[in-house]
């Protein structure tokens, strides 16, 4: 089996990203009009997101056969293990149905509930985003850091909304309108997973989304940790990616973001 490059040497980030780069070969050769089923009205699922998803848990359980497997379309595969692989094998399926450049792949190592690696690629541009805990954050070998953007009104933001309207939907458009009018923009690509990735590397200096999902967020958590991010929930108490809602910033301008929060719903 080819080995990629390894940032640190690490048997488990090399692994995970074999994975990933086989399940990127197949996404970007599928047709990006693939759609396998509705979900919901809105939430599709795709050819491109099925086999991806197999490839992925295939290369991870010839490894690691005795590991646990949460995937998004497979759900929990429950080996009693105290290791668990969380994947999301095509996240930001809707931008990929419409080819619009904004979705990834995320899979992340987690032993006994502690993230131990994550890794996102982000598609179509190919970068690849990886960190393991206590080793930093890493784009293309390349270390990363969180922003150092130090007010909201020098900020630019990112954000996601869930398929449900439903209070949180409304409760995010007010808030959609509140931070865009102080700061310079909030953007909306969808995808949770590259969402984290560009706070990691200073692109946006916060994101904040209700109503996501542990594979949305397992790697990317991870990922603007080591960068140098603080994460809570929207109201500043401990966040765990079984949460659904996330608040994540540079540090610099979290409890301003939540002061705002708290004002506005």
């Amino acid at each position: 089996m080819m080995i990629m490059k390894s940032y640190h040497n690490n048997e488990f980030l090399n692994i995970a990203i074999n994975a990933i780069e086989s399940a990127s070969n197949i996404i970007l050769k599928t047709s990006t009009r693939a759609v396998k089923e509705y979900k919901s009205k809105t939430d599709l699922v795709t050819n491109a997101d099925l086999e991806s998803e197999r490839i992925i848990k295939e290369s991870l359980l010839n490894e690691f056969p005795s590991h646990s497997v949460l995937a998004e379309e497979s759900g929990l595969a429950n080996n009693n293990s105290e290791f668990c692989w969380i994947i999301d094998p095509l996240d930001g399926t809707t931008n990929f149905v419409h080819d619009y450049p904004s979705y990834g792949i995320s899979i992340a190592l987690y032993q006994n509930g502690i993230p131990l690696i994550g890794a996102v690629k982000e598609l179509p541009i190919g970068n690849l985003y990886t960190a393991i805990k206590g080793l930093g954050a890493y784009c293309n070998d390349i270390e990363i850091n969180s922003s150092q953007t130090k007010n909201l009104s020098s900020s630019l933001l990112v954000t996601g909304f869930g398929y449900n309207h439903d209070d949180n939907w409304e409760n995010n458009m007010k808030l959609f309108k509140e931070f865009t009018d102080r700061t310079q923009g909030v953007r909306r690509l969808g995808s949770a997973s590259i969402d984290f990735c560009h706070l990691a590397c200073g692109k946006v200096d916060a994101f904040w989304e209700y109503d996501l999902k542990p594979w949305d967020v397992a790697a990317g958590f991870l990922i603007a940790s080591e960068s140098g991010c603080l994460i809570t929930k929207l109201n500043g108490d401990n966040y765990s990616i079984y949460d659904k809602e996330v608040l994540a910033t540079n540090s610099l301008i979290h409890q301003e973001m939540i002061t705002v929060i708290n004002k506005t719903i």
